[in-house]
């Protein structure tokens, strides 16, 4: 089984809601599409609003919700993986010019929903410099794979922990 990346992400359901509610503990905010579901069908990854309903300025368009997938990009972040990665971007130019591209594709996707100017220009993640959140990183790979090769390693360091080509919902 592998996961879902939707070809037109639909609005959220209200049972992808809950079951985004459930995953969080809390009650999701912004939530305008489900990015990427597990082989079963439940969301691992939300899209949501550039701006929260609160008037909050929102940068993070893709947000990881699946607790085993945030607990393996938890695990990494403890690991050290973040700095190794963001010391890999000052010496890799190739690595470099995709990470800016990934960057820029986030940036894009976000204005598709709207324009904020607080966050113009700013993604997710570190982007596109540095990595300070591999759970956005994760979350970005699931959504659009193959755009963020940083992602996309981090989903192969996950495997131990978490596989996107399997439930365990």
């Amino acid at each position: 089984m592998t996961y879902v990346v939707p070809d037109n992400p639909a609005d959220a359901t209200p049972a992808d809601l809950d079951t985004v509610a459930q995953q969080l503990g809390r009650l999701p905010r912004g939530v305008v599409g489900i990015a990427a579901r597990c082989a079963c069908g439940r969301p691992l990854v939300v899209r949501t609003a550039p701006r929260l309903p609160d008037g909050t300025p929102f940068p993070t368009t893709y947000y990881l919700t699946h607790p085993k997938a945030m607990a393996a990009a938890s695990t990494l972040e403890q690991a050290g993986v973040m700095k190794e990665m963001s010391a890999r971007l000052l010496e890799d130019e190739d690595l470099a010019a995709a990470y800016l591209r990934a960057h820029e594709s986030y940036l894009a996707d976000r204005e598709a929903l709207g324009h904020v100017d607080e966050i113009d220009g700013i993604s997710a993640g570190g982007m596109p410099t540095r990595v300070k959140c591999l759970h956005v990183l994760m979350a970005h790979a699931l959504a659009r794979p193959g755009v963020n090769p940083l992602g996309e390693e981090t989903l192969k360091l996950a495997e131990p922990l978490w596989s996107k080509d399997s439930c365990v919902c």
